[in-house]
């Protein structure tokens, strides 16, 4: 164990908010799975508590190797990685998995493990990687956006196409991400607009094909988007709107100081408590103070990728640390808007919060990375210091 510390690397206060964050989301996932123990289970929430802990062990193994990885590495496998990732989506996507008719396909199931896994979130991590080694790629070169089609947006369009059937929030949520990375990597502005203006007709002709396809699971999940958007503007107490309901409820129950740990009463009523809503049933359980020490948490996780992103002396490293580490920012802030009703329902997972070991081990993987890049200018201050430890003072002062 020892030696595991004094091998860890990388932002030190990286390393405490992600554990911080592992830490604290035992009280709310051992409170909100009670009501899947008894509604699924034999009631005994133990083993929902073990297999959490068993996702968050694998999800800092994953964390510690990616790390030791130096970061460079991910430009080559980030493109051995793409392929593999569009065939895990086609694997997916043919499943053809409904829920109450629409199209679930999200998981697959590991064989021989019996662990499913869901390649989206899988997609994201591989594709920002892929976009960040392009982008550092054509770095103050001009370049023409027929170059950049068939290299960087036919993977982009390829991977988003593949997720929008079962996923639209993930699908869009990805595709702001790639834009945002592509802005501050200094593509064309004129070419973002035209990418924009592409992917709303792409959207359009999906949402046009699903309605007259007679494809049932399609057109029910359509109609899924609609409702949630139709219930978060009209802002009316439908069957449809019964989860932000009870999340609201939740949230007034908690006040400043909130129930305590474990007296949630929205967890018997809320649908995914354990996972979607979690945050609801943090503010329940820990008041607006717990609900705000956890949106500072990730604020400040934000502050330290802006600290990484900043000393990396490397394109690739400032790109791959926004790429990888920001969208996960932006879902924790989704998942929590979500809870107070500032955007429709998303089905966004909170960062190392909810439960689900495919989520824990993704997150995992992207801050390993962020880590490889802070860990890698650790080394170079270091030899810096051996070489001439005049020229560190004097920058440091």
């Amino acid at each position: 164990m020892r030696t595991i510390f004094s091998n860890i690397k990388g932002d030190r206060a990286i390393w405490a908010v992600v554990a911080l964050l592992a830490l604290f989301s035992f009280l709310p996932v051992y409170s909100a799975s009670s009501n899947l123990a008894y509604l699924y289970a034999d009631g005994n929430t133990i083993k929902f508590l073990l297999k959490h802990f068993a996702h968050l062990l694998l999800g800092f193994a994953i964390l510690y190797g990616v790390h030791r990885i130096p970061y460079n590495y991910f430009k080559g496998l980030s493109i051995i990685a793409l392929p593999v990732v569009v065939i895990l989506l086609l694997i997916t996507l043919s499943q053809g998995n409904t829920i109450a008719g629409a199209n679930a396909s999200r998981w697959i199931r590991v064989p021989f493990v019996g662990v499913s896994f869901q390649t989206s979130t899988l997609a994201a991590v591989v594709l920002m990687t892929y976009v960040a080694r392009y982008l550092s790629k054509i770095k103050g070169k001009e370049i023409t956006f027929k170059e950049t089609l068939l290299p960087l947006w036919l993977p982009v369009f390829l991977v988003l196409a593949l997720i929008l059937p079962a996923n639209f929030s993930t699908t869009a949520i990805l595709f702001a991400m790639v834009s945002v990375l592509m802005f501050i990597g200094g593509y064309p502005i004129k070419y973002l607009g035209i990418i924009f203006m592409a992917g709303i007709i792409g959207l359009g002709v999906f949402y046009g094909f699903a309605k007259v396809s007679g494809i049932d699971s399609l057109s029910v999940k359509v109609q899924t988007w609609e409702n949630r958007v139709k219930n978060f503007l009209d802002n009316e107490d439908t069957e449809a709107d019964y989860q932000i309901e009870k999340a609201k409820i939740a949230i007034a129950s908690g006040g400043l100081t909130g129930l305590g740990p474990g007296k949630s009463v929205q967890k018997n009523f809320l649908p995914q408590s354990s996972s979607d809503f979690i945050y609801a049933i943090i503010v329940e359980e820990f008041g607006m103070g717990g609900g705000l020490f956890l949106l500072l948490l990730y604020l400040l996780l934000l502050f330290r990728l802006v600290i990484v992103v900043h000393k990396s002396d490397s394109p690739f490293g400032k790109l791959l640390v926004i790429g990888v580490g920001l969208p996960i920012i932006f879902q924790a802030l989704i998942n929590m808007g979500v809870a107070v009703e500032l955007f429709p329902v998303t089905g966004q997972t909170l960062p190392l919060i909810s439960s689900g070991g495919t989520s824990i081990w993704m997150t995992c993987l992207a801050m390993g990375m962020v880590l490889s890049v802070s860990a890698k200018r650790e080394v170079q201050i270091k030899e810096a210091e051996e070489e001439n430890p005049l020229d560190i003072l004097s920058e440091t002062i």
